[in-house]
């Protein structure tokens, strides 16, 4: 079986000011909290998502990507 390798850059864009910036996500937890670097807002996940970059990124995080479930969050 041939699975997909997930991406592990996304670009973050901050809700408040509209900034973006590509970020390397980690493969092994979940980022619950980001800066934005422009205003400062920290950013949370969504009400169920794992992370930020579910919420907020232009791909969602390793695992959700992989495997459709968080590996950080879940196991």
């Amino acid at each position: 079986m041939n699975k997909a390798i997930p991406q592990l850059e996304s670009v973050l864009t901050c809700p408040v000011c509209g900034h973006t910036k590509r970020e390397t996500m980690p493969t092994d937890t979940c980022q619950f909290f980001y800066e934005c670097e422009r205003c400062k807002t920290v950013l949370r996940p969504k009400a169920g998502d794992c992370c930020v970059f579910c919420s907020y990124g232009s791909l969602r995080c390793p695992s959700m990507q992989a495997r459709g479930r968080c590996r950080g969050c879940s196991d």
